[in-house]
């Protein structure tokens, strides 16, 4: 049996450009990895199967739209012969969450599946594989701070970040990526028109990051606060934290995060918050 874990994406920018001719939204994100994830293993063998368990199973389903299921046939079209087998995803991470956990299940599986077969990761095979089975999956490969641009595909050398101690929190409403766009209302060929992302410096300590992660902003907040108010209240929440240096959205949504200096300042915030609000998901966490 292979494990493998599938780390929760985080979004802490998020821009975007323009709505492409062929309807793409063309973003600008730099990217980076909780230490909140999923766990995968691969019992190698001739047939492809699933099995999903643990505490939001019921909103990933087990089904063929599952991404885990979708990125090992995109690799075994790419790839003869390749050796299958028995997949078994535990689902902790929130479902329809702006954490990228369907793309960090992907990409995990592709990662056992290069594993069983003696694949190399630099093989060209495996993200084409990512990229066939979703935007957010190539990035998620590799599960390092990065920036990523265009559909997903573009993306730039790993980033040394500052450690990020942080709070996740999501109030427990699914948002649908589509949705979000459809309410931001670009035609294709338009763009948004913000302002230039700011250039994120290899190494940068934290005195230098957090004044560039507040010049920088997620295009996608506002749009998905009209579907989802709840994400208003979240913000204004992680935002009221002792020590709190930004609070904002994730991806698309719900969950949002704050940063903090200490992993003592995050660890007591999520304690109040999680107090305060037991129905909501709320974990401490580091991110790199």
């Amino acid at each position: 049996m292979l494990i493998d874990r599938a780390r929760a994406k985080i979004n802490l920018t998020l821009h975007i450009e323009g709505r492409r001719p062929d309807g793409w939204h063309a973003l600008e994100s730099l990217v980076c990895f909780a230490g909140k994830s999923d766990a995968l293993t691969l019992t190698p063998g001739e047939a492809l199967s699933l099995k999903v368990d643990g505490p939001t199973a019921m909103a990933a389903g087990d089904g063929d739209d599952n991404l885990v299921l979708r990125a090992a046939r995109h690799l075994a079209g790419l790839v003869p012969g390749l050796t299958m087998g028995v997949f078994h995803l535990t689902k902790r991470l929130p479902v329809a969450a702006g954490v990228g956990g369907g793309s960090a299940d992907a990409a995990a599986a592709l990662r056992l599946l290069a594993q069983a077969n003696g694949l190399s990761m630099e093989d060209e095979r495996v993200m084409a594989a990512a990229r066939a089975t979703g935007a957010d999956v190539p990035v998620c490969v590799g599960s390092r701070a990065r920036m990523m641009r265009g559909v997903g595909g573009d993306l730039g050398p790993t980033l040394r970040l500052p450690p990020l101690f942080a709070v996740l929190v999501n109030p427990g409403v699914p948002v649908e990526t589509k949705s979000v766009f459809a309410r931001i209302g670009l035609a294709p060929g338009e763009s948004l028109g913000g302002g230039a992302h700011p250039v994120i410096v290899d190494g940068a300590s934290l005195d230098q990051l957090l004044p560039l992660l507040r010049k920088g902003r997620n295009d996608m907040e506002d749009g998905a606060s009209v579907l989802a108010p709840v994400i208003g209240s979240v913000l204004a929440v992680l935002a009221a934290a002792r020590g709190c240096k930004l609070a904002r959205m994730s991806g698309s949504g719900a969950t949002c995060f704050a940063l903090f200096e200490t992993c003592h300042a995050a660890s007591k915030a999520a304690k109040v918050i999680r107090r305060d609000h037991p129905s909501w998901w709320v974990a401490a966490t580091l991110l790199r």
